[in-house]
């Protein structure tokens, strides 16, 4: 939200993962899953003494975006 969205329309950068600047690209589809991850880290990182470890929000968070970027790598590939 907010950024410039450019970077979408260039072409991958050779010799680095495709998966990795797929799940780049395609972050801004789930702001929201990142900002309920982000939310649920601060709020263990603001207690000394807590059994909420975030798995939940990590596993949503990486399902989605991989199911964006899954796609749109393994395409390239062929």
């Amino acid at each position: 939200k907010g950024r410039d969205m450019s970077h979408k329309a260039a072409p991958l950068e050779e010799g680095v993962d495709q998966l990795s600047q797929w799940r780049e690209r395609c972050a801004d589809h789930v702001t929201d899953l990142k900002q309920l991850l982000d939310d649920c880290n601060d709020r263990v990182n603001s207690r000394s003494n807590t059994e909420e470890v975030c798995h939940q929000e990590m596993v949503d968070y990486i399902h989605h975006l991989d199911d964006c970027a899954m796609p749109k790598a393994f395409t390239a590939l062929k």
